[in-house]
């Protein structure tokens, strides 16, 4: 997906590059952690703004207003900080911008931006924007919006109303403040992803009672002669003639075909000090050539300074099984098509959470306002993927309750109803909610094989439909489900699907089986048949861990783009399909 997010699959994870969704073994945990380490992070998508307004007020006597946009960032603290200013466009209120600015977009995180509109007085016409007292200039109006809402939008425009803050501006005038258009584009022009798979043969071994467990890392060199991860494959457990899964490229990202790149051969350690094995310098271009000629390349040791020779020469060689090129949409491709992500619920109504009455309980509505695990599990998970859903209407069911004059229900709707599940929007789903708190009997035992199927049953009918939507299922709860094989069977059905699940486990419980169908921590999920599922479409995080800081939920989303795109290229779905 080029430099979007990093796909994690197989056993790969690509700092900035892609590879194929499949699982991850602990070993990349550790090698994961040695990047962090060093500050190495996954590197997202960098999106150019671009503004243009109409209709702007007339703030000058003699000729139209001067404008200038200023743009600001809020902070976790809530407070917006100033990041960029336009230059100013003179005598105009249909102004189009020149400057863009450039933002990191990052899909886990609701980052809202504040655009201000200023009429650049003449008497400053002379002074940098930079150096520029806005409280000496006029406001034109300002607006705001989240990131999110802007790349979700098709071609990526967004219009916005201009508003006055202030309330001394009557309100005949504050109806007439023009509009402000935003428009993203990502930086990259060129998709291109090369694809390679890669070999060596006579590694050293670096362990003492068994052989290396090698893998490789790819960096690009800058003009400072440093080196910059870009990529690294999964781990070969045992294995001093390893072939590595698929890694794949941005060519733009590194470069071009004939910049330097670093390609390095560790060996794994559990307590992430790897041992460097060997290295070779190649450009793309040369990997290629690799391929074609079926030859293979000499790794070396770089040799302490004072010795004759730069490099120690090694018997250990990298070959390129395969090079190919291909053009790689990134997620945000797809949602400038108009593909959406449908945000659905399932909530744990089983009695382990305890009386709702009672302080003690999970599912205790606290008097004061403050959220329950459960109400902030929904907002924080919700609130991001919102922007996403065109409608915002949102399926939300609870399961292991008793409702009124009725037997235990492993899916019954949130909103009480019998005909449909939908409600409006985040607010709808915390209403309904706390409604059926007071309509239903909390009972057992907790089973997830029918909502699951219920999710996936939706996201059937969307794909026969043709329909440009991919689904994300959140399930709550507090306890060990007691239907493990069919929850397992149910995934590996609706792996298959336009479909993701997302698991948040709220209280002390012991989640381990939870981490069974998450296949980050393990084997692919396999049904009672032997089937074994097609992609990895569960992330599961415990609750105690989101309260420690908004990390966790950003890691519980972080994997979604990944998934969304590993669904879209298995079927060969294209953007403008």
């Amino acid at each position: 997906m080029g430099n979007c997010c990093s796909d994690v699959g197989g056993g790969m994870t690509a700092i900035g590059g892609t590879a194929p969704s499949t699982s991850t073994s602990n070993q990349n945990d550790a090698a994961d952690w040695y990047f962090k380490s060093h500050g190495i992070h996954g590197i997202f998508s960098q999106i150019e703004l671009s503004f243009s307004a109409t209709s702007l007020r007339d703030r000058d006597v003699f000729s139209k207003s001067d404008p200038m946009v200023v743009v600001y960032i809020q902070e976790r603290d809530g407070a917006f900080t100033e990041v960029f200013r336009t230059e100013v466009v003179l005598n105009s209120l249909n102004p189009t911008w020149i400057t863009k600015y450039t933002i990191t977009y990052q899909f886990e995180i609701v980052q809202i931006l504040l655009f201000r509109v200023f009429d650049i007085d003449t008497q400053f016409h002379n002074v940098e924007v930079k150096m520029l007292k806005l409280e000496e200039q006029q406001s034109l109006g300002e607006a705001s919006c989240a990131l999110s809402e802007i790349v979700s939008k098709p071609n990526r425009s967004l219009i916005l109303d201009l508003v006055q803050r202030e309330e001394s501006v009557p309100s005949t005038h504050s109806q007439h403040q023009g509009k402000l258009t935003v428009h993203a584009e990502e930086c990259f022009s060129s998709k291109t992803t090369a694809e390679m798979t890669l070999k060596c043969l006579n590694l050293e071994s670096k362990d003492l009672f068994s052989k290396s467990d090698p893998f490789l890392v790819i960096s690009k060199v800058v003009e400072s002669g440093m080196s910059i991860p870009v990529c690294k494959t999964e781990v070969s457990k045992n294995d001093l003639n390893p072939t590595w899964k698929p890694v794949f490229l941005n060519i733009q990202q590194v470069g071009s075909k004939d910049s330097p790149l670093v390609i390095e051969c560790f060996n794994f350690n559990s307590n992430g000090k790897h041992d460097l094995i060997g290295k070779v310098q190649k450009s793309l271009a040369d990997l290629e050539k690799l391929h074609t000629g079926r030859e293979g390349e000499n790794l070396f040791l770089p040799t302490p300074v004072g010795h004759d020779n730069q490099n120690k020469a090694l018997k250990s060689k990298l070959f390129v099984e395969k090079y190919s090129e291909t053009v790689q949409y990134t997620f945000l491709d797809y949602l400038a098509a108009g593909f959406e992500l449908n945000f659905m619920v399932a909530i744990d109504f089983t009695a382990s959470n305890g009386n709702p009455r009672l302080p003690d309980s999970l599912h205790y509505i606290d008097p004061s306002g403050r959220l329950n695990a459960y109400q902030k599990a929904i907002y924080e998970v919700g609130e991001v993927l919102q922007f996403y859903d065109a409608d915002k209407r949102f399926p939300a069911w609870g399961f292991g309750a008793r409702p009124i004059d009725g037997p235990v229900s492993h899916c019954f709707n949130l909103n009480g109803s019998s005909n449909y599940c939908e409600v409006e929007g985040i607010r709808g789903i915390m209403m309904a909610y706390t409604s059926a708190l007071f309509n239903v009997s909390l009972a057992g035992p907790t089973l997830f094989g029918h909502v699951i199927n219920r999710a996936a049953m939706i996201a059937s009918q969307s794909l026969a439909n043709d329909a440009k939507k991919y689904f994300v299922l959140l399930i709550i709860t507090d306890g060990v489900i007691t239907d493990l094989q069919e929850t397992k069977d149910a995934l590996v059905k609706a792996s298959d699907l336009p479909l993701s699940i997302l698991i948040v486990g709220v209280g002390g419980a012991d989640f381990k089986e939870m981490e069974i169908l998450d296949a980050d921590k393990g084997e692919r999920l396999e049904s009672s048949t032997g089937r074994v599922a097609s992609r990895d479409i569960v992330q599961f995080v415990p609750f105690r861990d989101v309260q420690n800081g908004p990390s966790v939920v950003q890691e519980l989303l972080a994997e979604l783009p990944s998934q969304f795109l590993a669904y879209m290229r298995s079927r060969e779905i294209k953007p403008c399909s």
